[in-house]
């Protein structure tokens, strides 16, 4: 089935015969060709308009909106009926398709109105308890809690027919590389390594618990070892962490691996499907994907995930082993810092104090954590100024500005700490500074490769290393050497996807080989009894063969989340969990019975008549 790519706004899917025993057309579909047709259309009424002899109704179904019209000239009878008509009445109308006096432009349909003949009421509405309008009066928490409404919202509609037109191109495409759709369990065995699982008790095995599965990650690799070769699976995927606007605790990926490949084998690969995806669409191709390492990634934006979008990397005025363009001058914010980077911001001379402060403010934030923000201005006259001119003349301040590519008009903006820190803290004034200045143009996508995460970083509060993607993750082969001596120092064989500053995806290719895997779980604090109990089944699998083998996960909701221009994953989900992980319409999760404790021989520790939030 062909996918037709967004089109102002409308998401289009291939034309079908809507027909069946209760109409004839859908109410998006009638033209100005069509006039004098005899019809029949289905639909909710969306608006009633009364206007002497004459009622105007707004029928409405997924596909658009007709507007029918009752004349007591015409049919009286039908004319006094449709005067008791209400918001979301469920009905069926026939009528004849004939040319509007004044079109309506902005509707596919606003050439034509149907002339009702007949009207069969299938179901009253209550008044809804908000308009079913793109532009509602309900908040967002009665939109939740009446959802199966909210999704009546043409908006909403698109976003789901939207969700369908990605998944259906996916699927076209990955087929059409010989890979496989095969399901794996949603009832598995807890391995808490990183986010939180999921737990359901067993009835049958007391006091033994299966896990939803936060990723199908051992199973895709085991159907590697299968020989299977090439396998995919938009899958739901369960973790119980913390929500933010693009994370949900039930969650949707397009999970990926395949056999005998390199990491170029698999970036071609995805490369191409993304590629694909945003043809279908959006009918745009973003071209080759710019690749990147991850030193480069901090060092030039201060993320593992930039929006390239816009320019504005990072300056270095002073490093640990490099240059220093502030040298010693009695100032010792600037004197005693490790490292120093500046924003070069175009026309920003023209920032005002008030502006000024209110940046200095957004980096001082608990989670930005900057002790404050010096700043230095090329006025367009020539002459430079700055928050810290008792310390550094003319000559230092366009030394400062020339280093960052400057020019008059500009300011440079800078941070001065511990590196690392710092670089971070630059990174999410680059983005502050790109919000403020509206630097991303709507419907502008900039896709990119990360390459070469650490394999491990330290976790002070456990005192140990951890996996910075997965335990599963190969290392550079180069690096191989570094791993027992100084794994700090060790480089994934991994990637990631980031498309405006999202990432969508990320993978890695995968040990394949038992010792290999053995040793990474020693060094992340796994005993050998530990490492046998949560993955002897995967080790032991790898001893029968296993093929070299790598793939990916996308965040399927994350990416249509993109495609459709909003920023919550929420709102390109059917039915989604409000920011406390509840849903509020069935009112989930609930209590179970007492006799259902006993037979799954649990005893809850919590107060008899404890609330939940």
């Amino acid at each position: 089935m062909a996918i037709w790519p967004a089109c102002s706004g409308r998401v289009l899917l291939p034309p079908v015969n809507r027909a069946t025993h209760y109409r004839s057309h859908s109410c998006g579909e009638l033209r100005a060709a069509q006039a004098g047709l005899e019809v029949t259309l289905a639909g909710w009424v969306r608006r009633v308009r009364k206007m002497g002899v004459l009622v105007f109704v707004d029928l409405a179904d997924r596909e658009g909106l007709t507007q029918v019209v009752f004349d007591e000239t015409v049919h009286r009878e039908l004319w006094e009926a449709a005067q008791e008509l209400g918001r979301e009445f469920v009905v069926q109308i026939e009528g004849q398709v004939r040319l509007r006096e004044a079109p309506n432009p902005s509707l596919p349909t606003g050439e034509v109105e149907v002339l009702a003949r007949s009207l069969r009421i299938f179901n009253a509405s209550e008044v809804p308890p908000f308009k079913i309008e793109d532009a509602t009066d309900g908040g967002e928490e009665l939109l939740m809690r009446y959802r199966y409404l909210d999704l009546r919202r043409p908006t909403n509609q698109k976003r789901l027919m939207l969700r369908h037109a990605v998944a259906t191109a996916v699927r076209h495409y990955l087929n059409a590389q010989g890979f496989l759709e095969i399901e794996t369990p949603f009832l598995i065995k807890s391995t808490p390594e990183g986010a939180r699982d999921f737990v359901v008790p067993s009835r049958l095995h007391p006091g033994h618990f299966y896990a939803l599965p936060q990723s199908p990650q051992t199973f895709k690799q085991l159907l590697m070892v299968s020989g299977l070769d090439r396998y995919y699976q938009i899958v739901r995927c369960f973790r119980d962490e913390d929500l933010r606007a693009d994370r949900q605790p039930e969650f949707t990926q397009i999970d990926c691996e395949m056999s005998f490949v390199n990491r170029e084998d698999i970036l071609q690969m995805f490369e191409g499907l993304v590629r694909h995806v945003f043809r279908e669409i959006k009918g745009q191709d973003p071209g080759p994907l710019e690749r990147i390492t991850y030193e480069q990634a901090m060092r030039l934006y201060g993320s593992d995930k930039p929006d390239l979008r816009f320019g504005m990397a990072i300056v270095e005025l002073k490093t640990k082993d490099g240059p220093d363009a502030f040298a010693e001058a009695g100032f010792q914010v600037a004197d005693k810092a490790e490292y120093i980077g500046a924003l070069c911001v175009g026309g920003g001379a023209s920032f005002t104090r008030r502006q000024l402060d209110e940046l200095t403010d957004f980096v001082k934030r608990p989670q930005i954590g900057a002790s404050g923000l010096m700043w230095c201005r090329w006025n367009p006259d020539g002459s430079t100024a700055s928050s810290v001119d008792k310390f550094y003349d003319d000559h230092r301040r366009r030394q400062w500005l020339e280093r960052a590519g400057g020019r008059p008009g500009d300011i440079l903006l800078i941070l001065a700490g511990p590196e690392a820190k710092t670089r971070k803290q630059l990174g999410e004034l680059r983005l502050e500074l790109a919000r403020r200045l509206n630097l991303c143009a709507p419907d502008t996508f900039r896709c990119l490769w990360v390459t070469d995460f650490p394999l491990l970083e330290w976790d002070e509060e456990s005192a140990r290393w951890v996996a910075m993607h997965h335990p599963f993750t190969a290392p550079l082969p180069e690096d191989l050497s570094l791993l027992e001596k100084h794994p700090g120092q060790v480089r994934a064989n991994a990637y990631d996807m980031v498309i405006n500053g999202t990432e969508v995806g990320g993978g890695s290719i995968r040990i394949h080989e038992a010792g290999l895997q053995q040793t990474l779980f020693r060094l992340l604090g796994f005993s050998d009894a530990e490492a046998w109990n949560r993955f002897g089944f995967l080790m032991q699998a790898f001893r029968f063969g296993a093929p070299p083998h790598g793939g990916i996960a996308f965040g399927f909701d994350r990416l249509v989340a993109l495609l459709a221009g909003t920023e919550s994953i929420r709102d390109v989900i059917a039915f989604p969990k409000n920011n406390a992980g509840r849903d509020v319409m069935i009112d989930a999760p609930d209590r179970i019975e007492e006799a259902q404790w006993k037979e799954l021989h649990i005893r809850p520790n919590f107060p008899e008549h404890h609330e939940i939030p």
